[in-house]
């Protein structure tokens, strides 16, 4: 175990074991819960590992986890079938015996009577356990969970399955290792998220503090048209390490302005509900490329404040939106210019609909329609308001859907800054 200034730093790494998860017939959700779980302890996760219900790969796996971690969390193989080992190899890897417990079997048989099932030598197997194990009762299920402490590491053994396993991590391991290992730091994070600058950008912007600082950490994790800035402190408890971040985060956004539109578990449609909410507006819209996914965000964001979506695909839905007079004298011109075509296409939107908002999402796509991710071209945005329109472009311009959610984004961010600006 690793000790420093700060009291206990533990190592912890989950095995999630079950060939189901190497085959991709599911997808290990389990660890990624467990992973933040860990993380609100101040517990390090190091390693996470997959491996299949095969004897000899389980035993390398484990016997490598505890020579290198504190705690191994394995996850799975604890049922009642042929293949659920995992007591088994732990009790190999360990040194020691599987014992069949007289009151974890009484319990079982209960169990099944009550059901009216009569248990089986497999359903019996589950009773038996590690010599020395500790159990975890298990009220969700049949098979009872069980730790093992190791001179190597405390091996916790939970079941696969999601609510029996959340269940025990919650009731019965956190508290474990709270008490064991004397755990009192808890670590917390608070998330500032970033639209209108890259990720290259942001760290231009902040990468001096991602460089210098310790405790708290600066991070940064990158999605199409959104950038998260995540400032992580240990402390004590919740208050103290929220007392550490409070400094960084005025200089973050010092440095960040009003590219931050949203922190923590807030969206940008929770953002922009509350702007069309508080400025009682209603919003239209025209889209080409996105292909709805702005209408979509919209409705998520304001639901009656949005009175009409128009999704349009190639010039023929675009002749439709604009007013006869513009169709007539001025079409030839608009397409040679799309920055002048996209605000006629928001005031278009905006008159036809009623609207006090009209927002106009126009891609031109160049080259390989193949690329799904900053694919060449440019998107143009307007924002139409009475006796106004404001106008933006970015350099990219595709289908994909990883281009979709960057322009809708795009979108969304230039209509808060509009509105915000005009407030």
């Amino acid at each position: 175990m690793h000790h420093n200034s700060r009291g206990v730093q533990l190592d912890a790494e989950i095995v999630a074991i079950g060939s189901e998860l190497l085959l991709g017939q599911i997808v290990d959700t389990n660890s990624a819960w467990m992973a933040q779980q860990l993380a609100s302890l101040g517990v390090n996760l190091h390693y996470k590992t997959v491996v299949g219900d095969n004897p000899q790969r389980m035993e390398e796996v484990l016997a490598q986890a505890m020579f290198r971690s504190d705690v191994v969390i394995t996850c799975g193989g604890i049922g009642p079938t042929q293949d659920d080992l995992t007591r088994e190899i732990v009790a190999r890897t360990t040194g020691n015996e599987l014992v069949q417990e007289q009151r974890l079997l009484d319990q079982l048989r209960e169990r099944y009577q009550a059901r009216g099932i009569v248990i089986t030598p497999n359903n019996a197997r589950q009773a038996c356990i590690p010599t020395g194990a500790l159990i975890l009762e298990n009220p969700n299920g049949t098979a009872p969970a069980f730790i093992l402490e190791d001179t190597r590491a405390a091996v916790i053994c939970l079941p696969g399955v999601p609510f029996e396993m959340k269940w025990l991590f919650v009731n019965s391991v956190m508290p474990y290792l709270r008490q064991r290992f004397q755990l009192e730091e808890v670590i917390t994070s608070r998330v500032l998220k970033v639209a209108g600058l890259g990720e290259s950008a942001v760290d231009h912007r902040i990468g001096h503090l991602i460089a210098s600082m310790s405790n708290p950490t600066v991070g940064v994790l990158a999605h199409p048209g959104q950038v998260d800035v995540r400032i992580t402190a240990k402390s004590t408890n919740t208050e103290a390490a929220l007392e550490l971040i409070a400094p960084v985060e005025k200089e973050l956004n010092r440095l960040l302005g009003r590219t931050i539109f949203a922190r923590d578990s807030k969206t940008m449609e929770d953002v922009i509900g509350e702007i069309l909410e508080n400025q009682q507006l209603t919003v239209a819209v025209y889209e080409d490329l996105t292909a709805g996914a702005l209408s979509q965000r919209i409705v998520e964001a304001a639901g009656d404040r949005f009175i009409g979506g128009i999704i349009g695909n190639g010039m023929s839905s675009i002749r439709d939106v604009l007013p006869q007079e513009l169709k007539n004298h001025q079409m030839a011109y608009l397409l040679r210019d799309r920055s002048l075509l996209t605000p006629e296409l928001a005031r278009s939107v905006k008159e036809r609909s009623g609207a006090d908002v009209g927002l106009a999402v126009h891609g031109n796509p160049e080259g390989d329609a193949l690329v799904e991710n900053l694919a060449a071209g440019k998107t143009f945005i307007s924002v139409a308001r009475e006796g106004s329109v404001d106008n933006g472009v970015h350099n990219f311009a595709g289908r994909g859907l990883p281009d979709r959610t960057r322009a809708s984004l795009a979108a969304l961010d230039f209509l808060r800054t509009t509105l915000l600006n005009e407030a």
